[in-house]
């Protein structure tokens, strides 16, 4: 059996370059930092882009319409009346069995909530 050892011993066997990264991460020093997690697209639009700098590397900027840290999709919790869950459910069933898109509540709920933005002067 491997002898243990206190959590405090495997911190300060830790990589620097990783420590540092972490400290980056947790102060809020941009240069340094790096993103970990892939950023998924969200529709047409990304909420990074790579940006070349002079010294060759890629730097990450955020859009300023996507707050940095909603990276992908966040979940949003909300409650509707019985009659309109079951009409979204109803309409994602019978949009899926016919084949079409967007036949998932997810993205109905997206194209909608997303319409109504748009039209509003929100996005």
């Amino acid at each position: 059996m491997k002898e243990r050892r206190a959590l405090v011993e495997g911190l300060t066997a830790a990589d620097t370059t990783q420590v540092e990264r972490e400290k980056a991460f947790v102060y809020g020093d941009a240069a340094k930092a790096e993103p970990t997690l892939p950023v998924a697209d969200i529709g047409n639009q990304s909420p990074v882009a790579d940006v070349q700098t002079g010294d060759g590397k890629a730097s990450v900027q955020y859009d300023s319409k996507v707050l940095p840290q909603f990276a992908g999709r966040v979940p949003v919790t909300t409650r509707a009346r019985p009659e309109v869950a079951t009409a979204l459910k109803r309409a994602s069933l019978t949009r899926q069995l016919n084949g079409i898109e967007p036949f998932y509540v997810q993205d109905i709920m997206e194209v909608a909530l997303e319409t109504w933005l748009r039209d509003n002067g929100y996005i």
